[in-house]
């Protein structure tokens, strides 16, 4: 299957990073809080991306529920009419209650070009609490979304309109400060058990969608974040999470298994490229930086190094600062 190329660089735009410059099947739109591919032979955007962090999530602007066509769109988006005696929900991508940081972008959400067919129970349903977990995260550090419909050409139509219905619907969460991805996919039905069920790697759903994405991070880095998801790196208080879920998806803490540092070094600014099999995926060199890290007590000792020669005898250099031993036995 050959993969569309999502291509990440960041430069500010009207409070979005413009992130995608890649090849891609569909046309580029990009609006004040988020950006989509649209997918002229599906009638909506085969991915959406858009950033949420606290201060967005403060925005205090009503829903509006006034759907309408992106006259972005060249070919013209699908119209709200299309989803009119169909059964089926005209749903978010971009949830609105992520965009009430304006008027504008909250008007933005409920352009077409943003919305999909949707089973109402799932709509309402499992989809709904995926958005509120998603949103619990953002109260705590910015996260990056990515979150659409698996296109395909066998699906089938809305109506007599060319809008296609998605028989699964994924959502991927990037959170770059602290160097963690999870991915959800889920089916277009009624949701009838918990999130756990449907996590899914990064790597998992570029496979199901054809999409590489954050394409730009250094390779190991990417290799890294989009074949792991460690359970217990994210928060689900309040949402049900079976006990073989957490097994399945913190097997990359385990001590027997060797991880990349999760540490920046001072001389670069990138990730350092050590492995280590730290529980808390920082090794020697940047255990420092690790939020549980406790500096040694520092000794107040002063005088001659404590060490023992080779020769037997004690050493008989001063020690070091804050140590009873000297430089080269410390």
């Amino acid at each position: 299957m050959k993969k569309i190329v999502l291509l990440l660089f960041f430069i500010p735009l009207f409070g979005i990073s413009q992130v995608f410059q890649h090849s891609y099947k569909g046309e580029k739109i990009t609006h004040n809080n988020y950006t989509l591919s649209y997918s002229e032979n599906h009638e909506q955007a085969e991915w959406v991306y858009y950033i949420l962090n606290n201060e967005k999530l403060k925005g205090t602007t009503k829903r509006t529920n006034n759907f309408k066509s992106d006259d972005k769109v060249t070919t013209g988006s699908a119209n709200p009419s299309n989803y009119k005696h169909t059964g089926f929900d005209r749903g978010h991508l971009a949830p609105a209650s992520d965009m009430k940081i304006s008027r504008t972008t909250m008007s933005e959400s409920f352009l077409m070009s943003n919305i999909s067919p949707q089973n109402p129970s799932f709509n309402r349903g499992g989809w709904k609490k995926l958005e509120t977990l998603v949103r619990s995260w953002a109260q705590n550090y910015e996260i990056h979304i990515v979150t659409a419909g698996v296109l395909s050409s066998e699906l089938p139509k809305l109506g007599n309109s060319n809008v296609s219905i998605p028989k699964l619907f994924y959502k991927i969460i990037y959170a770059p400060s602290e160097r963690k991805m999870i991915g959800f996919l889920m089916p277009n039905i009624k949701i009838k058990t918990g999130l756990n069920n449907f996590i899914k790697s990064v790597d998992e759903i570029e496979e199901i969608t054809g999409i590489d994405f954050f394409y730009n991070l250094p390779d190991e880095d990417e290799n890294f974040l989009e074949s792991n998801v460690v359970y217990s790196d994210w928060n689900f208080t309040n949402f049900s999470i079976s006990s073989s879920v957490k097994n399945n998806y913190s097997s990359s803490t385990s001590k027997s298994i060797s991880v990349q540092c999760k540490g920046i070094a001072k001389s670069t600014g990138v990730r350092c490229r050590n492995k280590t099999k730290s529980e808390n995926q920082y090794c020697y060199l940047h255990k420092n930086q690790s939020s549980d890290y406790k500096a040694p007590k520092k000794s107040n000792y002063v005088g001659r190094c404590n060490a023992i020669t080779k020769a037997g005898t004690q050493c008989k250099r001063n020690a070091s600062s804050g140590s009873k031993f000297c430089w080269q036995h410390k």
